[in-house]
């Protein structure tokens, strides 16, 4: 809840809230339905996986595209979150009319601009660095709509901000190993044979958009191996997010498509959440684990791990160094334009059957922020496998906001 908001709150709280916009600069990016997920267990192999549908193309779904063509419509919106991220604007910056899908098509002066400086960039990359992406608009927006030109002299003489890697190339040295960190993290959950005796659970709670006023309810399943559901009850309709250990989904009032099969990257970021649930199979879930140096998140020292899905999908995992519980989840989604980053803070780990389980999370994306309260969580109950079905397509089409 925000009280009173500044004029620059204003207009961050519109970018937070325009989760589904079209044209280049709207604030969108896909970071799945938040929750403490599901485990990595793999589908029965009697079941073959269902044919893949022809993937939906940004100009399968959008009209006037045109630099930004040949890439599929998730990638496309979250493609808009990075713009917005890197200048610093909210969709109307380059939407004259939110009123349609159709209103956000039409061509102004700020999209025809774009248009050049995506060109710019990818011939500056593709003539200087072999065609390798070491140029993005945020390398020289930085959150504002020009690019600074001149020195700050305050930022000169200051103490240097050292910024995290987005990926961890090699093992740190002098660090603890990945089976040892995870091994701790287990045991803080409550032992191996406790948390292996979890198969199932479902919750209820709130979800709340950075500046929705009101908190939406909340309904999760999950069942092991790889499954898991997610319906949030907005005012617009049901938002809902499936997943079979397979295939996922989403059904969410206002998309342009009112239900989309999730592909590539973006089923593999519910595949992490699904994997991360029941973290008793957490070593055989990813590849690749390194141990990065320490940091700090909520000014408290933290080991850094890092491991891959299948997809080669890289994950950071942040655990407590004192207590060895999970704090933060960081992923990426990637772009034409750039790495758009989700950020996943957990807390309020409370007993549920000897076993600690995370009641609260803020979930941190180009577009805004999200948090999901638990109220309960109960575990071995039964669930069906309908539940994680492909869902019913949701009932709006137009443009919303959340």
């Amino acid at each position: 809840m925000l009280n009173q908001p500044s004029k620059f709150k204003m207009r961050y709280m519109r970018r937070a809230i325009r989760a589904t916009l079209l044209g280049l600069l709207m604030a969108f990016a896909l970071a799945g339905a938040p929750t403490w997920a599901q485990d990595a267990g793999q589908p029965p192999a009697q079941q073959a996986p269902p044919p893949a549908q022809k993937e939906l193309m940004a100009e399968d779904v959008y009209k006037n595209i045109q630099v930004l063509r040949g890439i599929p419509e998730n990638q496309f919106l979250s493609t808009m979150g990075f713009f917005s991220a890197s200048i610093g604007e909210s969709c109307e910056f380059c939407h004259d009319d939110e009123t349609s899908w159709a209103g956000y098509a039409k061509d102004n002066e700020h999209k025809q601009t774009a248009r050049k400086m995506v060109l710019m960039m990818n011939a500056i990359n593709k003539s200087y660095f072999g065609g390798n992406r070491k140029l993005t608009c945020y390398s020289c927006h930085r959150g504002t709509d020009f690019p600074k030109v001149t020195p700050n002299l305050a930022e000169q003489y200051s103490a240097p901000t050292v910024d995290e890697p987005d990926v961890i190339t090699e093992q740190a040295s002098g660090e603890p190993s990945a089976d040892q960190i995870l091994d701790k993290y287990v045991q803080a959950l409550g032992g191996a044979q406790k948390v292996a005796a979890i198969t199932s659970f479902v919750a209820k709670g709130t979800y709340q958009g950075f500046a929705e006023l009101d908190k939406s309810p909340i309904e999760i399943a999950a069942k092991a191996p790889g499954q898991r559901a997610t319906i949030i009850h907005t005012s617009n309709g049901d938002w809902t997010t499936t997943y079979d250990g397979r295939t996922g989904w989403v059904a969410e009032p206002g998309r342009p498509v009112p239900l989309l099969e999730l592909t590539g990257q973006f089923l593999e970021a519910v595949k992490v959440d699904a994997e991360l649930a029941f973290p008793a199979r957490i070593k055989q879930s990813f590849t690749q684990w390194r141990v990065g140096f320490p940091t700090m998140v909520n000014d408290r020292e933290v080991e850094v791990l890092q491991g891959s899905t299948s997809g080669n999908f890289p994950v950071k995992l942040y655990f407590d160094r004192e207590s060895g519980l999970l704090v933060r989840q960081m992923r990426y989604t990637n772009s034409p334009v750039g790495l758009n980053p989700t950020e996943i803070d957990y807390t309020d780990y409370r007993d549920v059957s000897g076993v600690k389980m995370p009641f609260r999370w803020m979930t941190t994306w180009t577009d805004g922020k999200a948090s999901t309260e638990l109220s309960e969580i109960k575990v071995n109950a039964p669930v069906a496998d309908a539940q994680f079905a492909k869902p019913a397509p949701a009932a709006s089409a137009k443009p919303a906001t959340r």
